[in-house]
């Protein structure tokens, strides 16, 4: 705003005491002080406005109006409540230095001209990013070169004073402010994510205010297709409220919404329009992944010969793992949602959480974290979808030539320890998310025992109480392989994961791992027996139980490791 719009509205009751050919200068902000000086609180442009309890003389003028011209102020504004007129030499100094001065009638409170200013420039700084916001729109609608969420939120943070944090709805970080300030930890994350849910699930209109110790934050649903929320809520009227509510976004702004104008609530939710737009493009990518999901789980379930399998591996491997030398190794993870009242299908808002769950499960490790090169961790898996479940192919990028007994991949409890929290105040009253991880399997003909693994291993989730629960291979033991339901493919997948690098050893070492194992057993345990049975001394008896148990993971002097074996080797 201009100096000249404070002159002309009365119920600011200013007076122009010197520096009319300065009232076209633009006033950025507003400050009260009497401070002698102020300079350390000053950064240019702003209407300071003083009692002048600093004067004790006239000499304190001159030296006042020089600190307030060198830190770029617009213009000083007197009080008349304490002192009386403003004081000849302080307009005098102003007159001197080209500072235009005003005096405040002592009806006018301080604080009025304050909220006056803020207000105006506020409004005004507001349509300025609204245009920038809208120029932005077009950048990102014509193409990726707009810079991504990311930029928007820096236009907030400068335009505005508002930081703001892009999150999903299991409260990973999508992105956030670029200007110097503290980041956002996980935990708040989390359980920004989660009061969101929660109150989302309650119709409740957004936006959501929390309050996490001192800070409040209003947090924005970012809905699909870059509309209006009323134009959104149209097109996903024949969805249940229940499904949009798990695969929004959310925009969290550090401020208390409920103290806005209209102006600026309007415009976040422009804001929030534009982000949806990014989020579309983010789940066009998906459609060739989900489409290369599709086609192998199409091929793994109607049993097509595993040469088949191979080759359409091959085809999903660089997609997903653009630059790897080699076909990657695979895991299967299943996911279902199911409705407390039995209505719905869960198929599609599981693939969505899925797609959201393994973002920071990248290949090779074992649950969320970072991932140090390679595509970004979106694009790493494929999910498909039925009616009732989704399926995630997910590619591992290397393991070991030498097993080791070391679990490499997704580990069920990993995988949900930062989303459980969220994810449960989502479904809480509503229904339950259960997944199922499969063991890392190393060529197609592995891949549908893989799935049936995976799907058993939901199956064990679901048994279990909460609304958010995991299972992994780890838990089929050996004891449920005996149950008549268990089908035959996890069965022969829990003979291979615990057979096949014994078999592996054997064939480039001759070591003869399975006979001695086989032998161990047979004798009950026993040193001295096996050791006679297979003309073996004691001690490299010793050697080879060990390094069978450290290629398995599995210690024989217990009996259910015994158990496992004695099955695994009748079933092989």
């Amino acid at each position: 705003m201009r100096l000249r719009a404070l002159l002309d509205t009365d119920a600011l009751g200013l007076k122009l005491l010197g520096g009319e050919e300065e009232l076209d200068r633009t006033v950025r902000g507003v400050m009260t002080t009497d401070l002698r000086d102020p300079s350390r609180y000053l950064s240019g442009g702003e209407l300071v406005l003083s009692g002048l309890a600093w004067r004790r003389d006239a000499a304190d003028s001159e030296p006042f109006v020089r600190i307030l011209v060198r830190a770029g102020v617009a213009a000083l504004a007197a009080g008349e409540a304490e002192l009386g007129p403003v004081p000849e030499d302080l307009v005098a100094a102003c007159a001197r230095h080209g500072l235009p001065l005003f005096a405040v009638n002592e009806s006018v409170a301080f604080a009025t001209i304050t909220e006056h200013v803020v207000r105006q420039v506020s409004g005004e700084r507001a349509g300025d990013l609204a245009a920038v916001v809208e120029r932005h729109r077009r950048m990102m609608t014509a193409g990726p070169a707009g810079g991504g969420p990311d930029v928007v939120l820096d236009l907030l943070g400068s335009d505005l004073d508002l930081r703001a944090w892009l999150l999903s709805p299991t409260g990973r970080l999508i992105a956030g402010p670029r200007v110097p300030g503290p980041a956002l930890a996980p935990d708040v994350c989390a359980r920004l994510a989660a009061e969101h849910l929660s109150a989302a699930r309650t119709s409740r209109r957004g936006p959501h205010r929390v309050a996490l110790g001192p800070t409040t934050y209003s947090l924005f649903p970012i809905r699909g297709g870059g509309r209006s929320p009323q134009a959104a809520q149209s097109a996903q009227a024949a969805l249940d409220v229940r499904e949009t509510v798990l695969s929004d976004w959310l925009l969290a702004v550090e401020a208390d919404a409920g103290e806005w104008p209209d102006e600026r609530l309007d415009l976040l939710q422009g804001v929030t329009q534009l982000i949806a737009v990014e989020r579309d493009r983010r789940d066009a990518a998906r459609t060739v992944r989900r489409r290369l999901a599709q086609e192998v789980l199409e091929l793994v379930q109607t049993g097509a010969p595993p040469a088949e399998v191979a080759a359409r591996l091959r085809v999903a491997a660089p997609v997903l793992l653009p630059g790897l030398g080699a076909a990657p190794h695979w895991q299967v993870v299943v996911a279902s949602v199911e409705w407390d009242d039995g209505r719905g299908e869960g198929g599609r808002i599981a693939q969505a959480l899925l797609e959201e769950i393994l973002v920071d499960a990248p290949p090779g490790s074992s649950g969320r974290g970072t991932h140090g090169g390679g595509p970004e961790p979106s694009a790493r898996t494929a999910v498909a979808h039925t009616d009732d479940e989704a399926i995630a192919l997910v590619p591992l990028a290397a393991v070991p030539t030498e097993h080791d007994g070391s679990e490499t991949g997704i580990l069920a409890d990993a995988l949900l320890e930062s989303v459980r929290d969220p994810l449960s105040a989502g479904l809480d009253g509503d229904g339950r998310l259960t997944l199922g991880v499969s063991a890392t399997v190393h060529s197609a003909e592995g891949l549908r025992g893989a799935l049936e693994e995976a799907r058993h291993a939901r199956r064990v989730a679901a048994a279990r109480p909460g609304r958010v629960c995991a299972a992994g291979h780890q838990e089929l033991a050996s004891h449920v392989l005996l149950l008549p339901f268990v089908p035959d493919d996890v069965r022969r997948a829990f003979t291979a994961r615990l057979l096949d690098p014994l078999r592996e050893y054997d064939r480039r070492h001759r070591a003869e791992l399975i006979p001695t194992l086989e032998a161990f057993l047979d004798c009950d345990g026993s040193w001295t027996r096996c050791a006679t049975r297979l003309h073996l001394h004691v001690n490299t008896l010793r050697y080879r139980v060990g390094r069978i148990e450290q290629l398995t993971g599995r210690d024989l002097s217990r009996l259910e490791d015994k158990l496992d074996f004695f099955l695994a080797l009748r079933m092989s």
